[in-house]
């Protein structure tokens, strides 16, 4: 269980506590109505320390958590609520926090039809329900781009499943490439979204492999298979690349020419988070960035199409080149025979 949902379940249970004036708490009855508290959620003994207890009760106290809790001592040893009828839980809720919140649920309502969110469809409702009691307005102005007609979309959920659960699965694949589909047994770590498409990063023969979801035909758990966590950070594993595919190799400086026309456009939305502008020309930008050559950059290379000019390094701008050159090759082509 996560620490931070640990502390919730201790302020939850001293609120609990402190609202029973029938009974005088002392340090040490708080400590062991947290621990039996933290037992039920967790089925093993957590250790709750009077120093854990006594930094709960001073954040309770503060408005850091938005509780400001008039939590007092009398005697020297018993703690109670100064303010009689007094629950963390009767925090009042803004009109500016109903603002929020009804943005948020504006917001998630667009992954309704997206089977990892459908579980979430009666939160919703009963959120909608206490939240649009003030709120006319119920159309949504944030809108995502989405398509739920992907291929694959259908395996999220027990993939999702299998990492959160720890568990091997063994899935059917067939690549673009390959003639016949293969059995694949993976320890699934990581589900990435690229351009609104879906990712597998997996260990595949102790072997990193990122597989297409819509290249998937089947999937099975193996229960009882031992699964091998690497706890992969998803910020730091990706943090060298555009898109879902990384190599095993350094990144590279990328030197590249966008013209005064698209730069605006580069600068509020840059290529990557290492993006540096170098030096503004008559006609463009250059700017750099630091990453992975991989065919995720190429295609974004491609796509500002006359707008950009790689300048380093050499091999990617000779790798450009080639590719331009047959796609004049190939409109050269269709127009003779057209």
């Amino acid at each position: 269980m996560a620490s931070n949902k640990n502390a919730l379940i201790r302020y939850k249970t001293i609120d609990q506590c402190l609202r029973n004036t029938g009974k005088r708490w002392t340090l040490d009855n708080l400590i062991d109505a947290c621990s039996d508290a933290l037992y039920e959620y967790e089925g093993k003994d957590v250790y709750v320390s009077k120093r854990t207890i006594q930094l709960d009760i001073q954040l309770m106290r503060s408005d850091k958590l938005g509780y400001n809790a008039p939590i007092e001592v009398y005697e020297r040893k018993y703690y109670h609520y100064a303010e009689e009828g007094y629950s963390i839980k009767n925090i009042p809720v803004t009109d500016n926090d109903v603002k929020i919140m009804n943005e948020a649920i504006q917001v998630l309502r667009q992954f309704k039809d997206f089977s990892l969110f459908k579980e979430m469809d009666g939160v919703l409702q009963r959120l909608e329900d206490s939240v649009y009691s003030s709120q006319k307005d119920k159309r949504a102005i944030i809108h995502l781009d989405k398509n739920e007609q992907l291929k694959g979309l259908e395996y999220i959920d027990p993939i999702y499943e299998a990492i959160q659960n720890k568990k091997v699965i063994r899935i059917t694949y067939q690549s673009f490439k390959a003639r016949n589909p293969s059995d694949m047994r993976l320890h699934p770590q990581l589900l990435k979204e690229y351009n609104n498409r879906w990712f597998l990063l997996a260990t595949h023969k102790k072997q990193f492999i990122t597989l297409a979801l819509d290249r998937i035909s089947n999937i099975i758990k193996e229960e009882t298979a031992e699964y091998n966590d690497l706890q992969i950070d998803g910020d730091e594993y990706y943090k060298d690349v555009i898109g879902a595919t990384v190599a095993n190799t350094r990144p590279q400086r990328i030197q590249f020419w966008i013209d005064k026309h698209n730069a605006p456009y580069v600068i509020t939305k840059p290529f990557h988070h290492t993006q540096r502008l170098i030096k503004r020309t008559d006609n463009g930008v250059i700017f750099n960035i630091l990453v992975q050559i991989n065919f995720e950059l190429e295609r974004k290379i491609l796509g500002f199409g006359d707008s950009i000019e790689i300048q380093k390094p050499e091999k990617l701008r000779k790798r450009m080149i080639h590719k331009l050159n047959r796609s004049i090759k190939i409109y050269s082509q269709n127009k003779d025979n057209s």
